[in-house]
């Protein structure tokens, strides 16, 4: 499935892994905060959520870690890149 399409219909959940901080200062609507350094403990949250997920962070170095991780862990997940590809993808929602 295209990241483009799961994102613009609403069919996952944007999962954001850059720091609070880092989110703090922009970051793309309604999508969560779990920093890649939380991700190993917050296993069982992630899966709860709407799959798939798409993972972002500032230039998808740290989103293609954690979907490593994930995609390990059974959690079907994709590698958004940067927050802001993200953030133009989902601008681009009809």
């Amino acid at each position: 499935m295209k990241i483009e399409k799961i994102i613009q219909e609403k069919l996952g959940t944007i999962v954001d892994v850059r720091s609070h901080d880092e989110f703090m200062g922009g970051h793309v609507a309604d999508s969560i905060n779990i920093p890649l350094n939380e991700i190993p403990q917050r296993v069982e949250e992630l899966r709860n959520l709407k799959l798939p997920l798409v993972l972002c962070c500032a230039s998808g170095n740290r989103s293609g870690q954690a979907q490593l991780f994930l995609t390990e862990h059974g959690i079907e997940c994709y590698n958004g890149g940067s927050w802001l590809d993200v953030n133009y993808y989902q601008s681009k929602t009809s």
